[in-house]
């Protein structure tokens, strides 16, 4: 059975945030805080972690994320 994780990041002012679905979430985390990427997380400064939750199947984990 595969994992999937449904994740929020925001920034220090909690005025943004992306949400996301990944399989992999340490792999995931880490090239969104990787600076060498410039795109929507590094823009915003996009590094606290303020949810994430995980689940058995990737249809119900894009319905979570759409829902959020």
């Amino acid at each position: 059975m595969k994992n999937y994780y449904v994740y929020i990041l925001s920034n220090q002012a909690r005025g943004t945030i992306y949400i996301g679905v990944t399989n992999d979430i340490n792999r995931r985390l880490q090239e969104h805080l990787n600076t060498t990427k410039k795109g929507f997380t590094h823009k915003y400064n996009l590094e606290r972690l303020v949810y994430i939750e995980q689940i058995n199947n990737v249809e119900a984990a894009i319905q979570l994320e759409k829902q959020l």
